[in-house]
């Protein structure tokens, strides 16, 4: 089977490369950085892609080259990047748009492209890396947070329509860890602990053995990684069950 893994070249996604080829999986290693793609790709007897993963094209390029190299079981949505702004008063729409690009829209194109894909290999798992900063708020990096808890919006309400195929769709969300997203700002954290790229790597081989649909788990520096429990929202008064949209007919 063939495993994708954008932003595969380094941090988290180069820690799950590794799990998945370890398990047999022969990995695609999606990443802007092609020198490193390329490296890792041949540690591992994968395949480098160079792709642009806010592209919609280019992700469904991406999807069909590694489908043409066997059946696409596990598809990682790892790229990410900060937003380098505050996203209250300084907006600066080139940064935006770039963070959205890769944060959200990449989530949302992967997930479109590939779910093709693995229903034609029977089913399959799509992970979306998050982060905690999906589950609750995280001050200074509004835009950030904005991305991450839409990612993991999108996961919770795609999972049960992917579920009837077969198609398993979680989202993991590590607290900070030390990989080269926080590189500029490591010497701030001081002696908070931070995750490891295997932390977080552990944390995803569980989700992809025994996660239910729609799950989000939350991974932090020295406790076992667990689904989030989500607290219900209060139901009108008066009760009945919730009605079924198709917001795409107004109806």
């Amino acid at each position: 089977m063939v495993a994708l893994v954008t932003g595969g070249a380094s941090g988290i996604g180069a820690a799950a490369a590794r799990r998945l080829a370890a398990a047999g999986e022969h990995v695609v290693i999606a990443d802007r950085d092609a020198a490193r793609a390329d490296a890792l790709a041949g540690e591992l007897g994968g395949t480098a892609v160079v792709a642009d993963v806010t592209d919609p094209e280019a992700v469904g390029a991406l999807i069909a080259r590694a489908e043409e190299l066997g059946p696409l079981g596990i598809v990682l949505l790892n790229a990410g990047i900060t937003a380098g702004q505050s996203g209250i008063e300084d907006i600066d729409l080139v940064g935006y748009r770039a963070i959205m690009g890769v944060n959200l829209d990449h989530v949302i194109f992967g997930t479109a492209a590939a779910v093709p894909a693995l229903r034609r290999a029977g089913g399959g798992r799509i992970v979306a890396t998050a982060s905690l900063a999906g589950l609750v708020a995280m001050p200074g990096d509004a835009l950030y947070t904005a991305t991450k808890h839409a990612v993991v919006g999108y996961v919770r309400s795609a999972a049960p329509t992917l579920a009837a195929d077969g198609i398993r769709i979680n989202a993991v969300c590590p607290g900070f860890a030390d990989t080269p997203l926080i590189a500029g700002a490591k010497s701030q954290f001081g002696d908070f602990p931070l995750l490891t790229p295997d932390d977080v790597a552990d944390a995803i081989e569980a989700i992809l053995e025994r996660g239910e649909p729609g799950e989000c788990w939350f991974v932090q520096p020295g406790r076992e990684p667990a689904p989030y429990g989500f607290r219900g929202v209060p139901g009108p008064r008066g009760g009945g069950a919730p009605p079924s949209v198709d917001w795409r007919s107004g109806q």
